[in-house]
Order: structure tokens, then sequence, then C-alpha cells
């Protein structure tokens, strides 16, 4: 057989053109015009045999910079964080990483299971009354909780925090479009947002504002002075949260958060090039029968034994478009199957150490940084991330940390020209000190180097 996973033999072939009543290939495709056929050959390698295709692509792979190999120190959103030895296991489980929708309860019990123990243990992270079985990502979760806030105040205008992630505001505003709603973005202040601006914005016809925590530069919003200036205006409070950071900070449901969303990524999810992850969407009980995506409820059967089933579903969500309240009905179940087996793995003591080693190890970075004679941008309570000048483009300052197999920061002068020559930089639990230092050691050098080559 020529091709292993192609097999069509030279009978295969001939079963099925004497059974529609042809005699060759080129009969079948007798109504399309010879000059618009492609005649040519094809611009790509010839076939290789397996081994020879597996080494070679064994050999592309390793070209890459990939958190394995390198200390990686780029967040912006996705994040090298342990994972379990046992979520892979689990997931590879054919019953999960093979199954796509649970409508029928009778034969799902296990997926249904898995899902229900995801929203349980996001509502307790949280600290809303309940949450959906998973969403797309962080983005669409954000871009989400807009619609539902505008279709439950029936208001037209978004508000939403510039320290909010770049990417989540633009999937944001793709969504308003469709509705017709405004979206406006609430100004920085040292690197937070303001208050004062906020209180300058809003009005009768803000239907949610949205905020992130911490913020897309690591810093820790104070939602306490927030929520009530945006509750006063009738708007609700929707809040973006790293769950993990949520093992260390007050949950956001104690807070006064009507909708709380966010990425599952930090928990056993890998990075995989920026997706697929999953996104989370947890509520309060008054906005539970507007929820997009699918709930997971318990039940008992005929027989008084615990079951799961899909419950509260607005079934127009998933046949019948123009009644839609949602663009989701879907849900990333083996993500969420893969964040459920690492909480469950770490247990509240072990989210919270977690947590907690990346709080002390980015301070520690912090003063490491200001010792070598760099300015760290913003003061105040950070979770992950800091924001560091750099004085150079940090394009260069990145290509010299690549060749000492450390990937950098993120350039948040892509992001927002007034932060052009500063550096976002992560430090997970996975950053051991002497990665730490090297980092410091290699962008001072990198950086006095390339002081003399731009003065």
């Amino acid at each position: 057989m020529k091709h292993r996973y192609l097999p069509m033999t030279s009978q295969d072939e001939k079963d099925m053109l004497d059974t529609i009543g042809i005699q060759s290939i080129d009969e079948l495709f007798a109504d399309i015009p010879e000059k618009v056929r492609f005649k040519g050959e094809y611009n790509i390698k010839p076939a290789k045999s397996e081994s020879s295709l597996t080494k070679e692509l064994a050999q592309l792979a390793a070209k890459n910079a990939d958190s394995n190999r390198f200390a990686s120190f780029l967040g912006a959103g996705v994040y090298d964080h342990y994972k379990p030895i046992i979520v892979d296991h689990v997931i590879s489980r054919s019953e999960f990483y093979t199954a796509y929708t649970p409508y029928q309860p009778e034969i799902s019990q296990g997926e249904l299971q898995a899902i229900f123990e995801f929203q349980t243990m996001i509502s307790e992270l949280t600290g809303m009354d309940l949450a959906n079985s998973s969403m797309y990502d962080g983005g669409t979760a954000l871009a989400e909780a807009g619609m539902l806030a505008a279709g439950h105040t029936r208001r037209k205008k978004i508000l939403v925090s510039r320290a909010v992630h770049p990417e989540s505001r633009a999937v944001v505003r793709s969504y308003a479009l469709g509705q017709s709603i405004e979206v406006e973005e609430i100004p920085l202040k040292d690197g937070h947002t303001d208050v004062e601006a906020l209180k300058n914005l809003i009005d009768d016809n803000v239907a949610a504002v949205m905020i992130q925590y911490p913020n897309f530069f690591g810093q820790v919003e104070d939602l306490a002075v927030l929520e009530p200036v945006i509750h006063e205006a009738g708007a609700l409070f929707v809040v973006s949260a790293n769950p993990l950071a949520l093992g260390a900070l007050t949950p956001p449901g104690k807070l006064g958060a009507d909708i709380t969303v966010g990425d599952a990524q930090p928990f056993g999810i890998a990075e995989a090039f920026g997706g697929p992850h999953c996104g989370y969407f947890a509520v309060t009980k008054k906005l539970m029968r507007k929820v997009p995506g699918r709930l997971v409820g318990e039940t008992t059967d005929e027989d008084g034994r615990r079951g799961f089933v899909l419950t509260l579903q607005a079934r127009e969500q998933h046949i019948r478009r123009d009644k839609a309240t949602s663009n989701i009905c879907s849900n990333q179940a083996l993500n969420a199957l893969a964040a459920s087996v690492a909480m469950t793995a770490l247990g509240k003591v072990g989210t919270k150490q977690m947590a907690l080693q990346n709080i002390t190890k980015t301070y520690y970075m912090k003063q490491q940084l200001k010792n070598a004679g760099f300015e760290i941008a913003f003061d105040g309570a950070h979770f992950n991330e800091i924001v560091v000048k750099t004085k150079v483009p940090v394009k260069e300052i990145n290509a010299a940390l690549l060749e000492k197999a450390i990937i950098g920061g993120y350039d948040l002068g892509r992001s927002y020209d007034e932060l052009e020559g500063h550096m976002l930089v992560a430090v997970t639990e996975q950053r051991m000190k002497e990665e730490i230092d090297a980092f410091v050691q290699v962008v001072a050098a990198a950086v006095q180097e390339m002081g003399a080559t731009h003065a």
C-alpha cells in the first residue's frame, strides 16, 4: 500500500468508478472545462517515508523557542504554569477526548459530572453563585458578558478599561458592532483604571463596566472603589479575572461583581501557541437564566440516584439564530476537564501556594531589576507581571535574550503608543531564582551595549 493513512487501493478505485458507472477519474471531472483544470505539478516536496518525515518534523519543531527548553518570561494572557502530570493522563482517556456533546445524559454521566465539577470550582474561586460549562476563551467570554449586560439592562453602551487585555477589547468591539452597541474606553492612571474618568463617563445609558483583575499590566485593581460608582449608575459590574490569582486575592463575587469571566488556561492547559484554551463565565443568581452556553445541573433519577443533566437551556441558542441570546452555545469540554483535574490535584491549599509563588517571585524580579538600575513603571500591588522601562527597543532586548535561551517579555509599544520602550515581564511559579537572575543580567548587558549603539 502506497499511503499508510490513505488506504485507497487500485481495486477500491475501480469498484467506486464501476458503482457510479464511469471508466476513469478524468471522466468524473468531465464537466469541468479543460482550460480551468490545473495541469502542472504542485510546488511541494516529494513524499517521504514515515520515518524520514517524522525526523524532519522533529527537526523543524526543535527550532521553536518553546517553554519546555527556554525560560519563558512572556505572559500577556498566556502563561507557562505548572501542570500536574495527572492532567494529560485523564484527558487522554478515549471517553473524554472523543466525546463531543453530552446531549444524552443516559450515556454521558462521566462528561456531565466533569463539567459540573468545573462549574462548582469556578464558582468557589470567583465567589459567584454559579458558572457555566465553559466558553471558547477569555476574550469571547468577556464579549458575551457585555452582550448579556446590554440585553439585561436594555442599554446600548459599554465602558471598558484600557487596562483590559487589548485583544479582549477588540473582541468586545467586534461583538458590539453587530448589536449596535457603543463601546468607550476608560483612560488609565498609573497603570490602573482612572476612577475619576469613570465617574465622568458613566451615565444611565451604560449597560456594563468592564475591569480586568489583575489588569493587563499585572496591577491589582481596587474593585471595592469601582463597584459603588458602577452600581449607583445602574450598570452591571463585569470583571475579567485570572483564576489563579483568585487563589490569593479577594474574589470578585465578594466585591460586588455581577459577572466574572476569564480564561482557565493557568490551570492545566498548555500555552499551545495561544490556543485553544477555555473561557469561564460566572454570574449572580439573578442572571442565571441569561447565561450563554451550557449549564449542567445535579438531579436524581427515578431510583433516587445522583445524576447530571443539561439544565436551564435556551434551546433557541442552538437551532433558532433569530432568537438566540448568545453567539456561543457550545463549550470547551476537554480543556475544562483539564482545568478541573489541575484544580483538583492542587486543591485549595496548593492553589493558594501557587498563587503566592507568582507574587513573591514577581516581587523578587522587581527588586533585582531595580538593583540593576531599571525603573518599574507602576507602583502598587501586582500579580504575576510587572512593567519595566527598557530605555531601548524591546524587540532588540528580546533578540538578545533568545540567544541565551530566554523568552523575553511582551513589547507594550505594540498595544499602547505611550508605552513604547516598556516590557511586560511575567514571572510564574515555574521560574527559578537562577533564571530570574540570568534574565536581569542579560537585559542589563543588552541595554548597556545597545545604549551605546542608540546614543
